[in-house]
């Protein structure tokens, strides 16, 4: 199995300029090939042009401009150029869907974050022995880069990408192992449901209370955001607040993080077979539709906007598709087993008689089933019929 590793790198102020070298000159070689597909398509006769014909060019771009690229790794440029490629593969699969295509755009050398290194060894080195504090990385026209290794990487390294994250560094490494030892096993299930109100409940009563970050740094994060407001574009204090704002909605994003590995590790540890709902998070976060007014044209009815759009900013504080993927890795690592079910109705269904209606759930928090009375908190119900659900659907599947 595939997994990622992210670490801390360290470089010096030399080796500091070196990457934002690095970075700017992939950023401009991106930007060249966008250009090139965006003129050949315009000026001659709609002519495509693919992955193959720009990488065949880099031996003389490199020898044209040994300087900016010809000093850097051979295979890193190729995947820039293959990078470009997928996001019109990207694209076209939008343009052929109907949706929204997104044509692909240039990137500003402070929007180009991140440079690939296909394979270990081609342009970088990752050269690490277990328990040693001295780990580092060696990169094409960087030189040896001191990594923060907290944690050994077992298998053979694959790809090594690096990463900056406003003045940050890092290093992401891909290794291939075999399949680690399943965990003990528990004889336990459970069915989780998410919410807002409360992060989860399960099928056995108990709830992890919903951390709310980005809410609790909304106050700050307005501040900062006003003080950006009123610089003056293209000024020094302009960039100090840019870095300001960047820098705390990185932290919100870290500590939603953490918060997912915590809450799926303990699940995973605990059980051995978790159903949760499949929910389709980008439907349940769209705008609602506008609603034109019949009696005065060019008028708009309310349509309750402003209450979903406080809603939506929960759903993604929250951050349920991020632990979701969180909590099936680690389950899959584990040996356990993750079942997805669907969602209709859960809420509104009595575990104890099956009677299914509206009524039965009179508000966000009760439960109170109109036919045998059963009372409950409505998310523990909810999780309840996500675990029934979940076995149903395992027990049918074929052998």
């Amino acid at each position: 199995m595939i997994r990622a590793y992210k670490f801390l790198i360290r470089p010096t102020v030399g080796q500091q300029s070196a990457l934002a070298e690095m970075l700017r000159d992939h950023c401009s070689l991106y930007n060249g090939a966008l250009q090139e597909r965006r003129d050949a398509y315009r000026h001659t006769s709609k002519t495509t042009v693919r992955y193959g014909q720009q990488s065949a060019q880099l031996k003389d771009i490199r020898a044209f401009d040994p300087e900016r690229q010809g000093r850097w790794s051979f295979s890193s440029q190729q995947a820039t150029l293959r990078r470009l490629d997928k996001a019109f593969a990207a694209f076209f699969r939008r343009v052929k869907a109907g949706e929204k295509p997104g044509y692909p755009r240039f990137r500003s050398n402070k929007r180009f974050d991140t440079v690939e290194f296909p394979k270990d060894g081609d342009g970088c080195r990752w050269d690490s022995t277990p328990h040693d504090p001295a780990t580092r990385v060696r990169l094409q026209g960087v030189g040896h880069v001191r990594v923060h290794q907290h944690r050994p990487v077992p298998g053979k390294v694959k790809t090594i990408a690096v990463k900056r994250e406003g003045r940050r560094w890092y290093v992401i490494l891909t290794a291939d192992q075999a399949a680690p030892e399943p965990l003990p096993a528990t004889g336990s299930v459970v069915g989780i449901d998410l919410g807002i109100a409360n992060f989860l409940a399960d099928s056995n009563g108990e709830f992890v209370p919903n951390p709310r970050h980005g809410r609790k740094a909304a106050a700050k994060l307005e501040a900062a955001q006003q003080a950006l407001a009123r610089c003056k574009r293209g000024s020094k204090r302009r960039r100090k607040a840019v870095e300001t704002v960047a820098r705390m909605h990185r932290k919100v994003r870290r500590q939603r993080l953490d918060h997912a590995h915590r809450t799926a590790l303990d699940l995973v540890r605990a059980h051995d077979i978790i159903a949760h709902e499949d929910l389709k998070i980008r439907n349940m976060s769209k705008t609602p539709a506008p609603r034109p007014d019949p009696e005065q044209p060019g008028s708009f009815l309310p349509n309750g906007a402003t209450a979903k759009a406080g809603l939506n900013r929960s759903i993604a504080d929250a951050g349920w598709g991020v632990f979701l993927a969180i909590l099936a890795a680690k389950a899959e690592g584990a040996g356990r087993e993750v079942i997805a079910v669907d969602p209709r109705n859960t809420s509104r269904r009595c575990p104890a008689c099956g009677h299914t209606a509206k009524e039965n759930r009179p508000t966000q928090e009760k439960f109170h089933c109109v036919s045998c009375r059963h009372n409950a908190h409505a998310d523990t119900v909810g999780a309840l019929n996500v675990l029934r659900a979940g076995l149903v659907r395992r027990d049918a599947r074929p052998a």
